[in-house]
């Protein structure tokens, strides 16, 4: 601070105006105040939020459930001579209906595509015949859904170091412990999008992404079922007798690619892993006391710590790595864990060939409840910003498993970052759609285009405005049946800014099992 608003503090706080600082007085204003910033600005991002779904239609608003923000928690639990114990708890969302002013549209066009139960297996992901004898590398990741609905996951770096066939594959990573049980993010789709930077330029190129999947499981079908109510078993939805300990469904691609770094973007369209709408009665409990007096980690809680430590493991090898580690604080407090802090955390924690074992990550997570006195609120940090429910229920996240199979090289993956993308990921998916689907006309002046890209399991639509000024283009679904947007609105309005292009929407079937019809009219708004 500069001595100005030192200076400014001081005399503000400066109760009996004698220079001098009443120091209890001061710390109740300072909280005081920073209750009411905090309250302030709630407000302004809940009147945001309603404004912005009122006009131009995104996404629902956080439930109950995500009420903090990953970045909430400011103290890791790693030893520091700083102790944060600062946390800041987001206010309550509340899901809205849009309801949109009739409005004179300039021109419209109508889409209808009827997709049949067969043409999800049209086109089948095929497994090369020699792929025992390729090489392998593997990875896993986690896709975390933000308060704001943005997805967000890992990222990676490919490296070749000879020209070769590949085949990539994604895949949902099954985490339950309990014998017969699948997780309920198994009915997320997944997809990866490969990108390389050209010499000489900055930007990444996309190079291919994933267009075909497998049938194998038939899971997806099932849990969708399930999560509407239905009391199908797998056996009929699937059509067939299938294993029940079967993978989910599998997206890849195969082709050939020179040597070189490639990036590597996991993707999902936010069809399926959405904000939660279940409503918990109960919140589960994490820490116990024993007779002594001393806290231990539930039973339900220290089960998914287990499947936390699966998932940020991602190498697989059974321990964590520094870097391993660092993407989970950087997720869950928003800061590094340094050399020295790690340091200590060998020194008092279980390792192995320099890295955490999971007993390690259990003594660690209990180490936190003993430095709270038992007080769960920064363990409920943790777990709301890797997508827990106050039941311990994963909900909000869907963990994955990306295999690289090279034919002449040995591959090598390696995660780099998390976030989603940003703007110029968005690009990426764009592309794909343009170069990929087929383009109409919305207005007179051949301005404002749209892009429509069509697989056997997803449509996906991109509105590209190539005028000086914005579009704003009116979209109705409420025609479409058996089918789910990224959206959750049937009629919605999107703002395209002048010369650039946006995703408009990702629709995906509810039940491919049935039918599904993609109708949707597209009007521009004068």
């Amino acid at each position: 601070m500069t001595p100005e608003e030192i200076n400014a503090i001081m005399n503000l706080a400066d109760i009996n105006v004698d220079g001098k600082l009443d120091y209890i007085k001061f710390c109740k204003l300072y909280v005081a105040t920073n209750e009411q910033c905090l309250k302030t600005a709630l407000e302004k991002l809940e009147i945001d939020s309603k404004m912005r779904l009122q006009q131009l239609g995104s996404h629902l608003e956080g439930s109950p459930e995500s009420g903090i923000s990953p970045l909430s928690k400011l103290s890791p639990r790693i030893p520091r001579n700083i102790d944060q114990e600062t946390m800041l708890n987001r206010g309550d969302g509340r899901n809205s209906t849009l309801q949109l002013p009739a409005r004179k549209h300039k021109s419209s066009v109508s889409f209808s595509i009827s997709m049949s139960t067969n043409n999800c297996g049209n086109s089948k992901l095929l497994e090369p015949n020699s792929i025992k004898e390729w090489q392998c590398a593997q990875s896993k990741g986690c896709f975390f859904l933000e308060e704001n609905g943005e997805v967000v996951s890992h990222q990676y770096k490919i490296h070749l170091a000879r020209r070769s066939t590949v085949y990539l594959t994604i895949r949902p990573l099954n985490l339950s412990q309990e014998e017969g049980l699948l997780s309920p993010w198994l009915s997320v789709d997944t997809a990866l999008y490969l990108l390389k930077e050209n010499e000489g330029q900055a930007n990444l190129q996309l190079v291919c992404f994933t267009e075909l999947r497998n049938r194998e499981g038939a899971v997806q079908d099932v849990q969708r079922d399930k999560n509407q109510g239905a009391d199908v078993l797998m056996e009929e939805a699937a059509g067939t007798q299938i294993n029940k300990y079967k993978i989910a469904l599998m997206y890849g691609w195969s082709g050939e690619l020179g040597s070189g770094l490639y990036y590597l973007i996991p993707f999902t369209t936010g069809c399926w892993l959405k904000k939660e709408k279940k409503h918990i009665t109960e919140e589960a409990k994490l820490v116990g006391r024993g007779e002594k007096g001393e806290l231990f980690l539930t039973k339900k809680f220290r089960s998914a710590l287990s499947d936390i430590f699966d998932i940020i493991d991602l190498d697989g090898n059974g321990l964590l790595s520094l870097d391993e580690y660092n993407f989970f604080e950087l997720r869950t407090s928003g800061e590094k864990c340094d050399d020295d802090a790690w340091a200590v955390c060998k020194e008092n924690f279980d390792t192995k060939k320099n890295e955490l074992t999971r007993q390690g990550f259990m003594d660690l997570n209990l180490m936190e409840a003993n430095d709270r006195e038992g007080d769960p609120s920064d363990l409920w940090v943790t777990l709301h910003s890797m997508g827990y429910n106050k039941a311990l229920e994963m909900v909000e996240a869907c963990p994955f498993i990306i295999d690289i199979y090279a034919e002449k090289c040995r591959p090598r993956i390696k995660a780099v970052r998390m976030g989603s993308g940003g703007h110029h990921f968005e690009k990426v998916v764009c592309k794909s759609v343009i170069n990929k689907g087929d383009a109409t006309i919305l207005d007179s002046h051949e301005s404002v285009f749209l892009h429509t890209y069509k697989s056997d399991f997803r449509i996906t639509s991109v509105l590209e405005n190539k005028s000086e000024n914005k579009a704003i283009i009116h979209v109705n679904n409420e025609l479409s049946k058996n089918c789910v947007n990224n959206r959750s609105l049937n009629i919605f309005a999107v703002e395209v800014a002048p010369k650039s292009v946006m995703v408009c929407q990702h629709v995906m079937p509810v039940n491919e099992q049935q039918e599904w019809v993609y109708n949707c009219v597209y009007s521009l708004v004068p």
